[in-house]
């Protein structure tokens, strides 16, 4: 059955509108328009897409820009995570694996926090919240240990809010970059996190609610790990004790990781670790794959916030 969308009319439409008859602008950007909007028609044909449906879509896209949400939206169904599974396919057809899973980044890293070197600690602000340690090695897939790797990490504190989105914080309160040392090992002393949700107002909760879906993230712990010679990882850790852990709105769970959080009770262990109450702690080591030269640029270029 012949379509409207299909029809020569329409296809010379969609190459008028992403100049495909002049020799003028970027060739990359005129593909990707004309397919979006040849995508976008075909959508409006086929699911008989009303006016006012498709204004109504118009409203909600433009109020998610006015409200700095396509960041998290984005993650909210799906395309997120899809990209990574994009990204993974083209590295294994370049011969790379066995490498930490990646998963999404998530709308709220901030470039440029303080720098130690082997451990830190990221609670800089008074919170009673449960002492967490984290440690591990960073090393390639070759088990290599990776000396100078960086390790930069944030979180959330335990009412779900991140610094310098949250200005009650302070502004690298939970956000540090650690420098392995000789044998890759890194180390940081934070409390324990908490997951969070959409804001209930907001836009990506309108569309779950019309969805059906919950705004839930389980806690986890947020990661960009580099070595020289190797590929950048972005990653996250999620606490396996967390209810959402397998049910992330934002699909960032991944098997490899889901940790385990080991509460430490020992009067011994709280002595030697300098502390009165019972913490807990993570183990988690990371490992990177190679530089491979077609392999796809590990480094997202997307804007971030910027530390007041």
């Amino acid at each position: 059955m012949s379509t409207i969308t299909d029809s020569p009319e329409a296809q010379a439409l969609f190459d008028k509108v992403a100049g495909l008859d002049n020799d003028g602008g970027n060739p990359r950007i005129k593909q990707i328009v004309r397919r979006v909007v040849a995508d976008a028609c075909r959508i409006i044909e086929d699911l008989d897409i009303t006016p006012s449906e498709f204004w109504t879509a118009m409203s909600y896209l433009t109020e998610t820009g006015q409200k700095n949400e396509f960041g998290l939206l984005m993650p909210g169904i799906g395309v997120e995570h899809f990209i990574d599974l994009c990204i993974d396919a083209k590295e294994r057809a370049a011969g790379l694996s066995g490498g930490t899973p990646r998963t999404i980044e998530g709308p709220l890293y901030v470039a440029g926090a303080p720098l130690s070197k082997g451990e830190a600690r990221l609670d800089d602000d008074p919170e009673d919240g449960e002492v967490l340690i984290v440690e591990g090695q960073v090393t390639g897939t070759d088990g290599a240990p990776l000396p100078g790797a960086i390790v930069d990490v944030w979180h959330a504190n335990t009412l779900g809010n991140y610094s310098v989105f949250d200005r009650s914080q302070s502004t690298w309160n939970l956000r540090r970059r650690i420098e392995t040392d000789a044998e890759g090992r890194y180390r940081f002393r934070s409390i324990l996190p908490k997951g969070y949700g959409c804001p209930p107002e907001g836009q990506t909760q309108k569309l779950l609610d019309q969805l059906g879906r919950h705004g839930q993230r389980p806690a986890h712990i947020h990661f960009f790990v580099s070595g020289a010679g190797h590929r950048q990882l972005t990653t996250q850790i999620n606490l396996a004790d967390d209810p959402y852990v397998y049910d992330d709105f934002a699909f960032g769970t991944r098997d490899g990781l889901v940790v385990d959080v080991v509460r430490v009770t020992d009067p011994a262990a709280l002595a030697a670790a300098g502390l009165t109450e019972p913490f807990s702690t993570i183990r988690f080591d990371f490992a990177l794959n190679p530089e491979a030269a077609n392999a796809p640029d590990p480094v997202v270029v997307r804007p971030h916030a910027e530390a007041a």
